[in-house]
């Protein structure tokens, strides 16, 4: 009963969610480093603005190889930090270092939300109006993505002590 009672609890169910989302970015992470020029044309696309509908704003639009590739390459690090902070997150809630735990996965799971909310759909999305593409649009990933990572943010604070009562 006492293990049931452990597995139904407000830190396993943290790292759980935590650990599954870690497991995410890092799997987002080696699909981007193995299928790297797949992934480096979606950003390109997205950059160059070269599938959006509208003229009138292609004025932002940046077609330099050069700073594509610095753009694709700082996400890939942005993911990759933030897998190592969400694994260390999980790690820690597995070891019952509560502190540690939820600072680790705060951070990852910011980081995560960060990329998604502020790159992806508002970078992306409104600055060089990606969701006027159909074949370069990833507004409705990134938004799966800052619905997990949000809900996760709030399970994350929590007070263990008030779920319990």
């Amino acid at each position: 009963m006492r293990l049931l009672a452990r597995v139904g609890s407000l830190r396993a169910i943290v790292a759980v969610t935590v650990g599954f989302i870690a497991l995410n970015m890092i799997l987002v992470v080696l699909g981007n480093v193995t299928d790297y020029g797949t992934n480096e044309a979606f950003v390109q696309h997205v950059l160059a603005m070269d599938t959006t509908f509208g003229t009138e704003l292609r004025w932002r639009a940046i077609t330099s190889p050069a700073v594509v590739t610095i753009v694709y390459v700082a996400i890939i690090l942005w993911e990759a930090i933030s897998a190592v902070l969400l694994t260390a997150g999980t790690v820690a809630y597995l070891r019952d270092k509560e502190d540690s735990a939820r600072r680790f996965a705060s951070a990852g799971l910011l980081m995560v939300v960060a990329l998604f909310l502020g790159g992806f759909i508002t970078i992306g999305g409104e600055w060089f109006a990606m969701w006027q593409s159909k074949d370069w649009n990833g507004i409705s990933a990134a938004l799966r993505m800052v619905t997990i990572a949000g809900f996760a943010l709030i399970l994350v604070h929590l007070n263990p002590r008030r779920a319990t009562q």
